[in-house]
C-alpha cells in the first residue's frame, strides 16, 4: 500500500528533477556560447600579434597563424627603445599615472559616497541627481572646459594634467553610493551613540564592509587609467604614458602593423591581472560578508 502511494510522488520527483537538470544544461550551452564571443576578441588579437607581417593582410583571413613567430614583440621593444625616452620610462609614467588614479578614485569616491548616502544636509537629492545626469556625458563633452581650467592652473605637460581630471568619477562615485546605502542605520547610530565621528565611521566601520564595491571600483577605475591617452595634455615625450607611445608607433604604417598588434596585447595583461585579482577578492567577500539587520 505505502508503494503505491509512494510511486506517483516518486515519478513527479523524477521528473521535477529532470527539468530542472535540462534547465541546468541550456544554461550551461548559453554561457559557454556567451562566454566564447567575449574571449573570441582576445584570441584575434593574439593570434594575430603572433602573425608575420605578410600573414596580416592575407584575404580571406585565418583564424590562426601559419608561421607563428614572436619577431613582432621583438620590433614593438625595439621601436619603443630605439626612441628619444627609453621604454621604462613610458612604463613608470603610465604606473604613475594609474596607480594615482586609482587610489584616489577609491579614497575620494568612498568619501562622498559616505556624506551623501549616510548624511542628511539641504541639496542632498538635487547632487544625487546630478549624480546620475553626468553619468550620462564622456569626458569629451567637457574636455574644453578641463583644458582651460589646467591651463589657468598651470598643469598642462605636467602628469597632474593627467591626474586631476580623471579623480572624480561618476560611476565610481554612483557605485559607491548605492552600495553605501544598502548599510543599516542602526550600525552608524549605534557608533554615534559611542562617541565615534563621522570620519572614524567612515573609515572604521563603513568602508571596511565595502569591499565588494571597492573591488568593483578598482577594476574600473584601473582599466580607464591605464589606457589613458595623453597627448591631449602633454607634450614632452619624457611624460607621456605607454598608451600614447604605443598608439604613436601603430600609426607609422603598414610596416609596423605587427609591432602594434604585439602593442595591443602588451596593453592587454595588467588590466587583465587586476581584473582576475580583484574579481576572486570580490567572490570571496560576496560570499563571506555582509551585514543584516
Amino acid at each position: 500500500m505505502t508503494k503505491k502511494t509512494d510511486s506517483p510522488k516518486l515519478r513527479a520527483s523524477n521528473r521535477q528533477a529532470g527539468k530542472k537538470y535540462g534547465g541546468t544544461v541550456c544554461i550551461f550551452i548559453f554561457l559557454a556560447v556567451l562566454g566564447a564571443f567575449m574571449v573570441f576578441p582576445i584570441y584575434i588579437a593574439v593570434v594575430m600579434s603572433i602573425k608575420p607581417v605578410e600573414e596580416l593582410f592575407i584575404f580571406p583571413p585565418k583564424l590562426y597563424a601559419v608561421q607563428p613567430t614572436l619577431e613582432n614583440f621583438r620590433d614593438m621593444f625595439l621601436l619603443l627603445r630605439n626612441g628619444q625616452v627609453p621604454f621604462s620610462r613610458y612604463a613608470a609614467n603610465s604606473v604613475l599615472v594609474t596607480v594615482s588614479i586609482t587610489g584616489c578614485q577609491c579614497i575620494f569616491s568612498s568619501m562622498a559616497a559616505f556624506v551623501l548616502a549616510k548624511c542628511r544636509f539641504p541639496g542632498q537629492k538635487l547632487i544625487n541627481s546630478l549624480i546620475v545626469i553626468a553619468l550620462l556625458y564622456q569626458s569629451s563633452v567637457i574636455y574644453i572646459m578641463q583644458y582651460i581650467v589646467l591651463a589657468k592652473l598651470h598643469l598642462i605637460d605636467t602628469p597632474a594634467a593627467l591626474i586631476f581630471p580623471s579623480i572624480a568619477s561618476p560611476m565610481g562615485l554612483f557605485l559607491m553610493r548605492q552600495s553605501i546605502s544598502q548599510m543599516p542605520d542602526e550600525i552608524i547610530e549605534a557608533a554615534k551613540a559611542d562617541g565615534a565621528g563621522l570620519f572614524r565611521i567612515c573609515w572604521q566601520i563603513v568602508i571596511p564592509n565595502q569591499k565588494p564595491a571597492l573591488m568593483t571600483l578598482i577594476i574600473f577605475a584601473f582599466q580607464s587609467a591605464w589606457s589613458l591617452q595623453s597627448g591631449s595634455f602633454v607634450f614632452s615625450e619624457e611624460l607621456k604614458t605607454l598608451p600614447t607611445v604605443v598608439q604613436q608607433a601603430a600609426a607609422s604604417g603598414l610596416a609596423r602593423a605587427g609591432a602594434a598588434m604585439a602593442a595591443a596585447v602588451f596593453m592587454l595583461i595588467p588590466p587583465a591581472v587586476v581584473f582576475i585579482i580583484a574579481q576572486k577578492n570580490v567572490i570571496r567577500t560576496m560570499a563571506h560578508s555582509g551585514i543584516k539587520q
